[in-house]
């Protein structure tokens, strides 16, 4: 009688190891098997990281295996069970994998392909279309879309994190609970007998070290001893915590009236300001998303203010980007002075610290929370809706939203919703988030969301120009291995463009993503198209590059560091010159329960999550192609190699660049 070795692996994870009983059914070309239990006398099956094998003896030849079944059932409690893959050996001695990856949850019930890649058009099998439809319907059901807040991106409906379906849960939620890792971030910090204290104000500067962890030798500490200069003001625009709005200014816009006489003791040059421009000397910044946006109301007892700003920069003789005007509002007028250099010392250094406590705001929500976590959210739901897992885009896309649905969720439910922990430190919390949100989702693109074009729309594109631009250099270094990689793999599948548009599952995600990501804007392009298998490589690497630039240490590094990064300023932007006083600063910035909850926030989103996954780790094996996996391997050489070059050129570096050094890109958007 034939006999087959089946091998079982259960995952590593908490909880992972059930005692439930489970039952194998094996279908064949030439039929099915009768139901197995998988049970070994005087044994514990099933543990947490076992690796178990069975043997088990069927009456007759069941031909080429199509699919296992596994059942669970109740043996006393029920208990989840997470089952990574089968093995089987069949009677000739061939191995067939058939990857899981999956949670079996009550008395429930799994049917599993072999792990071969296949479009649906290369199914032929009735009992195959029928598993490939019958796993969509389930999903869909499983995975709906739902308005968080009008505008936004559609957002899986689940009002909690237990409301998920358990496959895309964290493996324990209590790791990724807000309220409590703020909390134990602040008990690390040692801040706790400042963070009830608002309203009450810092004395001076100094007075914000007795809350700032000092690590020798970092970029935190490199930023609370120079922050007041104009070159580190100007260096985080290239390389701080939001290199993505500077760009090359062509025209001074109408909206800020600053002429060569104002500026001429910044220009080094002897040449006209309009000039500078022609010369692509000149940058701007301009934070004109934040103009109209309500600042937070939640504390009747503190006021808080948001600007808009504009800050005109200048690339002198060092090639080093340094700010040479800043207007705070948008519209021109004697109350809206154009502030400079050669302004009285506080003034400037108070205009700065508005435009840094702007930047702050659109980084946190517009760069971080819509653009990495929101459109992130939309590629995996869709993906979920409509790639069956024996899809190759389905497995080229599911270690990148590892647990991004699971984080976005947590934090609907406990950091930006009303009354959330956004609202207590946030000036734009309270709802002004929301419109922020709800603001820049009408300028989301496709385009912008390619990080080429993005660079090169802002006319960042030259290294020669613009010598110092890590992000930028490093970015397309990644950029050029993922896409790489997702050309060599897609390419495998699709051997032409009409084989892509044929793929009506392929054509679905697209639709969804653009209908309920981009909300059917036209106007947001159409660089997703299906049609070409360039679009498709592209497609994958949009969703595997969403993390670049967020790594965790990104944001204690550069807004730890009150002063430099304020969260909220409780005065409204001065009016007049030669006015502002060092007290005048201090009471406007953050009070010291404000300055603990920031503090605890950045130090929160810094630490990366205790079993990371960073990019080119694929330690579920999806694929079991030998071609795709040497395309793996190859991808893997090459971060190295990229690893190495950027360890390289930070070698005695006062501010080295390693945000994106592929070592430390996670996966996932999971943060």
């Amino acid at each position: 009688m034939p006999s087959y070795t089946v091998t079982v692996a259960t995952g590593s994870q908490w909880f992972a190891g059930t005692d439930d009983y489970i039952y194998l059914s094996l279908v064949g070309s030439a039929g099915c098997s009768e139901k197995h239990l998988l049970d070994k006398a005087f044994y514990n099956d099933f543990e947490r990281g076992a690796v178990d094998s069975y043997d088990v003896t069927v009456d007759e030849d069941l031909g080429e295996i199509q699919l296992v079944k596994i059942e669970k059932r109740k043996y006393w409690l029920h208990d989840d069970w997470y089952l990574k893959y089968i093995t089987l050996k069949t009677p000739r001695g061939d191995y067939v994998e058939f990857p899981c990856y999956r949670w079996i949850t009550g008395e429930g019930e799994i049917v599993l392909r072999d792990g071969r890649a296949k479009l649906a058009r290369d199914d032929q099998i009735h009992i195959l279309k029928q598993h490939r439809r019958k796993e969509l319907e389930t999903r869909q059901k499983q995975y709906r879309w739902m308005e968080w807040n009008p505008g936004f991106p559609l957002s899986i409906d689940a009002k909690y994190h237990k409301d998920l379906p358990r496959d895309i849960q964290f493996d324990s939620e209590k790791g990724v609970d807000f309220v409590l890792n703020y909390s134990k971030a602040m008990e690390n910090l040692f801040i706790n007998r400042f963070m009830h204290m608002f309203q009450s104000s810092w004395h001076d500067f100094a007075d914000f070290e007795k809350i700032f962890v000092k690590i020798s030798n970092t970029i935190s500490e490199r930023v609370m001893k120079h922050w007041q200069e104009d070159f580190m003001f100007g260096y985080q625009f290239l390389n701080g915590c939001n290199p993505v709005l500077i760009q090359r200014c062509t025209e001074l816009p109408k909206k800020l009236p600053v002429t060569t006489e104002m500026v001429e003791c910044s220009l080094e040059r002897q040449l006209t300001l309009e000039e500078e421009v022609q010369q692509g000397n000149i940058f701007i910044v301009d934070y004109v998303l934040l103009e109209g946006i309500d600042a937070n109301k939640t504390d009747p007892c503190t006021h808080q203010f948001l600007a808009a700003p504009i800050c005109l920069l200048y690339k002198n003789l060092a090639n080093k980007i340094v700010p040479i005007a800043i207007q705070l509002n948008q519209t021109p007028g004697e109350e809206n002075p154009i502030f400079l250099p050669s302004d009285a010392k506080y003034d400037w250094l108070l205009a700065k610290i508005w435009v840094r406590s702007s930047d702050f705001h659109v980084h946190q929500t517009i760069t971080h929370l819509l653009r990495t976590h929101l459109v992130s959210e939309v590629f995996g739901i869709a993906m979920y809706r409509q790639l069956p897992a024996v899809h190759p885009i389905f497995k080229l896309l599911v270690a990148h939203v590892r647990f991004t649905i699971a984080i976005n969720t947590k934090a609907r439910e406990q950091l930006i919703c009303e009354y959330g922990l956004f609202d207590k430190a946030n000036a734009t919390g309270g709802g002004g988030h929301v419109q922020m949100v709800q603001k820049a989702v009408q300028e989301l693109t496709y385009a912008s969301l390619c990080f080429p074009e993005a660079i090169k729309a802002r006319g960042m594109d030259s290294t020669k120009d613009i010598p110092y631009y890590f992000y930028r250099d490093d970015g397309m270094l990644v950029w050029e291995a993922i896409l790489m990689f997702t050309a060599e793999v897609v390419g495998i599948y699709y051997e032409s463009d009409q084989v892509v548009e044929e793929d009506q599952e392929l054509q679905d995600f697209v639709k969804d993503v653009y209908v309920y990501g981009m909300r059917g804007r036209k106007a947001s392009g159409r660089q997703l198209s299906p049609r070409l298998c360039q679009h498709l490589s592209w497609c994958w690497l949009v969703q595997a590059y969403m993390p670049l630039g967020q790594e965790p240490p990104v944001h204690y590094d550069w807004c730890s560091w009150i002063p430099n990064a304020p969260p909220t300023m409780r005065a409204p932007p001065p009016t007049a010159k030669g006015v502002v006083t060092i007290e005048q600063i201090v009471d406007t910035l953050p009070d010291r329960g404000r300055s603990c909850w920031h503090l605890g926030a950045v130090w929160a989103l810094s630490q990366f999550q205790e079993n990371e996954l960073f990019l080119g780790m694929y330690p579920e094996e999806h694929f079991i192609e030998k071609p795709v996996k040497e395309a793996m391997d190859r991808f893997r050489k090459n971060l190295e190699a990229i690893v190495s070059t950027i360890a390289e050129r930070n070698k005695n570096k006062r501010l080295p660049y390693y945000y994106l050094s592929p070592d430390r890109i996670p996966n996932s958007v999971a943060i």
